[in-house]
């Protein structure tokens, strides 16, 4: 049973009905509320002990209804390693990784996936679709074919090779696109009316959050309820950050924390991708402050940046016109077209599991 009472949009406060397929409000996401009182009513702390180690242990924290929908592929409790001598190395007190690699797919998107796809069968769903120039398309790819969805994944043609090959194994619908992951976002936009798929961007929906919030529960629960001095997190969008932030809220709302005191949060990107901090005019190894806030979004859920490169995506998908249809002689494989034929071509709308044949 969920204790799910509506759904907060993050940027006003705006109401919305639970058990109803939603995206987002005013272009900002949305956050699954819960009656903290019935939780506190239903679970205590101590109960955790006794249950399996697997993010499902926090199911009254979790929205989806039925059990018999719940969609796993055996997501347990990844380790807190103890990193001594890298933590001498850096000079700092004491240094943990949570090792997210020893869930199903690989990576912390596995936690997102399995609450937003159990959701979507919950609701309904038949069809999802996802950009990705990383673990996210491999990652629904996945838990899609476990709930036996229809799932189409659009990657930019520079995407590492493992990935492209991932989502297709999983027996996705797998598409290179030549552009920028905004490009490959507009074209899944744009496909939502047409083809009938329910799209599963970062933030354009309310339960990746909600698998990613389970981090914060787990950190909790594995440090004694007491919460780290720091958290520096790998991030693309920014989903688990806002999660684990939602998730010491309700924590703080049990009554189950043993210090009010919360963590710092890092936001980590690469340089090959670090839009975020580049919004903020930083450069590698530059460092800049922002508040997290699930009560009203964060950082990592403002407007799109304006950078050169992100302003050059969303450009030339005006200009394109992409047109996004099904195939001829297939129900489910879409194909892009366009018209005048610049950035996002057919050519390189090939799946990735069907290798080029070499010249003789």
């Amino acid at each position: 049973m969920s204790h799910v009472t509506h759904l907060e949009a993050a940027i006003d406060g705006t109401r919305l009905p639970a058990r109803t397929v939603q995206t987002v409000h005013a272009g900002r996401p949305l956050l699954v509320r819960y009656d903290m009182a019935a939780v506190g009513r239903s679970l205590a702390r101590d109960d955790l002990a006794r249950r399996e180690p697997t993010l499902w242990r926090y199911r009254e924290l979790l929205p989806v209804e039925d059990d018999r929908n719940v969609v796993t592929l055996g997501e347990g409790m990844s380790p807190l390693l103890d990193c001594p001598r890298l933590a001498a190395a850096l000079g700092i007190h004491r240094l943990l990784v949570k090792d997210e690699s020893q869930l199903p797919t690989g990576s912390f998107k596995s936690r997102g996936m399995a609450v937003a796809v159990s959701m979507a069968k919950e609701l309904g769903v038949e069809r999802v679709a996802v950009p990705t120039a990383g673990n996210a398309g491999g990652a629904l790819a996945a838990y899609a074919a476990r709930a036996g969805l229809a799932c189409f994944v659009f990657m930019p043609d520079d995407t590492p090779v493992v990935n492209q090959r991932e989502a297709a194994l999983f027996g996705a619908r797998a598409f290179l696109v030549d552009g920028l992951i905004g490009d490959c976002g507009a074209i899944v936009r744009e496909g939502r009316e047409r083809l009938g798929w329910f799209d599963m961007s970062t933030l354009r929906e309310p339960y990746r959050i909600e698998g990613k919030k389970t981090m914060g529960l787990e950190l909790a629960e594995q440090l004694g309820w007491r919460l780290p001095d720091v958290i520096l997190y790998p991030t693309g969008g920014g989903t688990g950050l806002i999660g684990m932030a939602k998730a010491f809220d309700e924590l703080e709302a049990l009554g189950w924390l043993e210090s009010p005191r919360r963590p710092r949060f890092f936001a980590c990107q690469s340089s090959g991708c670090s839009r975020r901090a580049k919004r903020l005019g930083l450069n590698d190894g530059e460092e800049a402050s922002a508040t997290i806030s699930p009560e009203r979004g964060s950082s990592a859920t403002t407007a799109p940046t304006s950078s050169p490169s992100a302003r050059s995506a969303r450009c030339c998908t005006s200009r394109s016109r992409v047109k996004v249809r099904l195939s001829p002689g297939t129900a489910a494989a879409p194909r892009l077209s366009s018209s005048s034929r610049p950035r996002l071509s057919t050519t390189t709308t090939r799946s990735p599991w069907r290798p080029r044949r070499r010249s003789s």
